[in-house]
């Protein structure tokens, strides 16, 4: 088997660049680093990286307000209350809010869209996933 060393960036199909950039810098906070004719590459308070890539294909993962297929990204407890009221402010509708006491990531998580219907959730992350794999 190939013995990956971490992570590099991950992509998210858009269909307006500028839009995109505006969302995931003005909304999420977070930074993009370059951009070229076609992808914006972002970077993340904690150094991870990922790009915002522009897509000939439809985008619509999820039927309506599912959200098996999305982003999340980490904030803290005082952030995660903080965000819920901004994002209202920015008319960005939060359409599921829970709070996992089990499972793989445990903790409060808001699930919203971006301008393309990419789900996106921040999660106040309580406990870090467990490995159950036996090596």
């Amino acid at each position: 088997m190939l013995q990956v060393e971490g992570l590099v960036h991950f992509t998210i199909p858009v269909k307006d660049l500028d839009r995109s950039e505006t969302f995931y810098t003005e909304i999420l906070g977070l930074k993009r680093i370059r951009r070229n004719n076609h992808m914006v590459f972002m970077r993340t308070p904690d150094n991870q990286h990922f790009v915002l890539t522009y897509s000939d294909n439809p985008i619509d993962p999820n039927v309506g307000d599912k959200h098996e297929i999305h982003t999340a990204f980490r904030v803290t407890s005082a952030e995660y209350d903080r965000a819920l009221v901004f994002l209202a402010s920015k008319q960005v509708r939060v359409f599921k809010q829970e709070d996992r006491r089990s499972g793989t990531f445990q903790g409060r998580s808001a699930y919203f869209h971006d301008p393309d219907r990419n789900v996106i959730e921040i999660i106040d992350l309580q406990k870090p996933p467990q490995d159950e794999s036996q090596d």
